[in-house]
């Protein structure tokens, strides 16, 4: 695999790439590709989350779990979706809770989130692709171990990161990440299935911006171009 990665992250990342799961990762996803299969995001955006959000931008990590899988959704950031693609419910919750917890933040009329990315969020799901139409599809194929070494390297290397852990999931990940070293909000997945279990009102955004302040850094415009 030809990883299209940001340059600031190889120093960090570069022994994973040499590892034999890695490698088998590439040969499974050139042999669905052989096979016919549409695998989501296109190669080029598979690494998207680390081109937006270089090494040294990250101060505030959220977790999702694998890409959409409809046609023309996944782009590599979690619950973003491409402009003129329809905001999935999940992020229709999300513009909801914005709206509660940040002044004049008004829901666009899309679901493309790289304002955020390009301000230091990283927007990382645990897998980086699927098979069309087959959620989870390549959650076993090594994945995941990538990115429990991305957030481990990012718990060791940094200080005064913000992780924000939605769903039972995303929160399993705590256990990768040094408690002295970083901030951790919790809450429900805003899927329409649990939102109102307690993501609803849990005011991640502004709790995030107030941290990045007590900390020295900038916060986060979570306001999107409608």
């Amino acid at each position: 695999m030809n990883v299209q990665i940001e340059e600031s992250w190889r120093p960090h990342l570069a022994g994973e790439f040499e590892q034999p799961y890695f490698k088998e990762i590439a040969t499974f996803l050139k042999a669905e590709k052989a096979a016919g299969k549409t695998i989501y995001p296109p190669g080029p955006e598979i690494f998207n989350a680390f081109k937006l959000t270089p090494w040294d931008n990250v101060k505030a990590v959220l977790l999702g779990q694998d890409p959409y899988h409809g046609a023309g959704q996944a782009h590599g950031l979690c619950f973003s979706v491409k402009k003129g693609i329809k905001p999935p419910p999940s992020l229709v919750n999300i513009y909801k809770e914005l709206e509660e917890d940040i002044d004049g933040f008004k829901a666009p009329g899309h679901g493309y989130l790289a304002h955020w990315a390009e301000q230091g969020l990283l927007m990382l799901n645990t897998s980086l692709t699927v098979e069309a139409g087959k959620p989870m599809s390549h959650s076993k194929i090594g994945w995941e171990r990538f990115t429990d070494a991305v957030i481990k390297t990012i718990s060791a290397q940094k200080q005064g990161i913000v992780f924000l852990l939605w769903g039972r999931f995303a929160q399993q990940k705590e256990s990768l990440i040094d408690h002295s070293r970083h901030f951790f909000l919790k809450a429900a997945h805003p899927s329409p299935f649990s939102a109102h279990s307690g993501f609803f009102g849990c005011r991640h955004f502004s709790k995030t911006n107030s941290i990045l302040q007590q900390e020295g850094k900038e916060p986060i415009d979570w306001k999107l171009e409608p």
